[in-house]
């Protein structure tokens, strides 16, 4: 086994020093990043967007079977999602970590090699942040910092009466992953040579594990020239985000079952574990897919997006939301996603 330094022998700054070594600025408008009192960017032309997000062990994550470099792709991934989902380019990133003793220097270099390459990959700077203890496992804080031009900035209040609802990827499978964990996790009984089934499952565990921000679907409505009039990713469940567009647009909702994209894997584990489908697609949430909705003239267009699916449209907000059923039901939607403040 490697050998494991102890955090307090380097201290806060020799740790920092360490985890943002050889850092390299990709973007124009990062100006000064680690190494002041603070970082300073520039946006002459565009407006800033500002997302950040909070994880916490126990409640957002299980070290069981969360590796940390996932953790930390993870992490910096799931706050870029917020920004393309107003339309925006996320430009840069702070991280703040509260640790607690039984992390080493290896283990926050691990958390720390998923963080970069996220930014690698999307072309984010990493330009600041902080560490601190911690008396409760591992609290990690991401802000991102994106632009967009003022005109191209999406809110979840445009949403319109007959504009189409669209929906990028499939719903459901990042929540089977984690069921899929978790039932291995019980299985496994605290045994550290338990070797998990995963076979044939490895979507879901991809989805849940390892997510990915959808800036291709922001590329191909840029290149049609579409502006959607409301946007938002998919991280508390489908149902729970459509409540907030109409909330904030004042508007009611038609969403058809039978339109749901829905992975096999993903109905095949749902079966496994007697859930219905429909649920998981709806209520799942860590998907990070896109809701979006366009005006009914762009049809043809945006359906011609690859992994991009029309799910219903807009109404009058007197029509209420709802879910129509395969025979023609219709069920009132419910936020059944994740509670982030649950006493369980």
């Amino acid at each position: 086994m490697e050998q494991q330094t102890e955090i307090s022998t380097i201290g806060e700054f020799g740790l920092i020093d360490r985890l943002t070594k050889n850092l390299e600025k990709i973007n124009n408008s990062t100006v000064a990043g680690v190494g002041d009192d603070g970082a300073v960017v520039r946006y002459p032309d565009t407006d800033v967007i500002v997302s950040t997000d909070l994880l916490v062990e126990g409640v957002h994550f299980d070290l069981t079977y969360v590796p940390l470099k996932h953790l930390g792709y993870k992490a910096a991934v799931v706050n870029f999602s917020d920004i393309y989902a107003m339309n925006g380019t996320p430009r840069q990133i702070t991280v703040g970590l509260a640790i607690s003793s039984r992390f080493t220097v290896e283990h926050i270099e691990q958390l720390y090699s998923g963080i970069r390459l996220a930014c690698e990959i999307y072309g984010v700077d990493l330009v600041g942040g902080d560490t601190t203890a911690s008396r409760s496992g591992l609290v990690i804080s991401v802000t991102c910092i994106g632009d967009a031009p003022k005109d191209k900035i999406v809110y979840r209040s445009g949403a319109k009466e007959t504009d189409l609802i669209c929906v990028s990827g499939d719903l459901g499978a990042a929540y089977m992953g984690l069921q899929l964990l978790e039932r291995e996790k019980r299985v496994s009984n605290g045994d550290k040579d338990f070797i998990p089934k995963f076979e044939g499952k490895e979507y879901l565990i991809e989805r849940q594990l390892k997510p990915e921000a959808r800036r291709d679907i922001i590329k191909e409505l840029a290149e049609r020239n579409i502006v959607p009039t409301s946007m938002m990713d998919i991280s508390d469940g489908l149902s729970s985000e459509l409540l907030h567009i109409c909330k904030a647009s004042d508007t009611g909702c038609r969403v058809y079952e039978e339109r749901l994209p829905i992975d096999y894997q993903t109905a095949v584990m749902a079966e496994e574990v007697n859930m219905n489908l429909v649920t998981a697609a709806m209520n799942g949430g860590e998907d990070y897919e896109l809701l979006f909705t366009v005006p009914l003239h762009f049809n043809d267009e945006v359906s011609r997006i690859p992994g991009v699916k029309v799910i219903g449209y807009i109404t009058k907000p007197e029509a209420g939301c709802a879910l129509v059923t395969r025979d023609d039901t219709e069920i009132p939607l419910k936020a059944q996603g994740f509670n982030h403040m649950s006493k369980e």
